[in-house]
């Protein structure tokens, strides 16, 4: 019941943010999207250190492993793989400039993709805390699943209101929304089942998502969270979002 809590938590989170387009109106707010994209971010970050950088070295310190080179090549290779990952979307864009629904449809896709790692770290952490590893525990990988649905609130929300005001129906455009999580349950199951053969290369994985959620962070979240008029809105939601995620992990992990 744990393990699937933890796999459905994230997914929960967009569904809930893409039914928004059933209450609110066409569009967010811009103080409020900014706000909400910063506190995503602050999520993302607290959660890459406290959930998988921390625990990735503290393994690899019960391994006999320089503690520091298993979250650093992780963490590499997490970055690298989302900006190769980014540049094959762009290079399989097939939408015309002039058609008014690319902006949305590349926004749907951005964050799917993005999506995967977190749904990898998920079932990195639970694949952690089913090998009976004292350092990750199954309470840990419920509040890094936690934070990632806390943050998928508003992005399920920012794909399905856009698709409302360009005209689609509010069902399809909830529909579009709660598919753009869809990949999170999806790549946690595929992790788990693997988790026999990636037990030993563990820190590296927790350090891997870790690194692909910040690219996410600092590529997609903060730049869209800041404007001329209302950048403090996200550096507040950032503040907010962090510190929530750590007393969370701290206190449940």
């Amino acid at each position: 019941m744990q393990t699937f809590l933890g796999i459905t938590i994230p997914f929960i989170g967009t569904t809930l943010g893409s039914a928004m387009v059933f209450f609110m109106k066409n569009h967010i707010n811009n103080k409020i999207e900014k706000l909400l994209l910063g506190f995503s971010a602050g999520i993302m970050i607290s959660a890459s250190i406290w959930s998988l950088i921390i625990p990735s070295i503290e393994l690899s310190k019960n391994e006999n492993i320089i503690p520091w080179l298993p979250s650093t090549i992780g963490f590499i290779i997490g970055i690298i793989f989302l900006i190769l990952a980014n540049k094959l979307s762009k290079k399989m864009n097939i939408f015309k400039e002039k058609n008014h629904m690319r902006n949305t449809i590349m926004l749907i896709f951005a964050v799917t993709l993005h999506n995967i790692p977190e749904g990898m770290a998920v079932g990195i952490a639970i694949a952690g805390a089913l090998s009976h590893n004292n350092l990750i525990t199954m309470a840990s990988a419920i509040t890094l699943a936690i934070g990632i649905s806390i943050q998928n609130f508003p992005e399920g929300a920012i794909i399905s209101l856009p698709l409302k005001s360009k005209g689609v129906s509010k069902i399809k455009s909830f529909y579009y929304g709660t598919l753009s999580g869809i990949v999170e349950p999806i790549s946690s199951i595929i992790t788990i089942a693997l988790s026999n053969i990636i037990k030993k290369y563990l820190p590296y994985l927790l350090s891997f998502a870790a690194g692909a959620m910040m690219f996410v962070v600092v590529y997609d979240l903060i730049p869209e969270a800041k404007d001329e008029e209302n950048s403090y809105y996200g550096i507040l939601g950032i503040t907010i979002g962090f510190l929530i995620m750590m007393i969370l992990d701290i206190s449940l992990g």
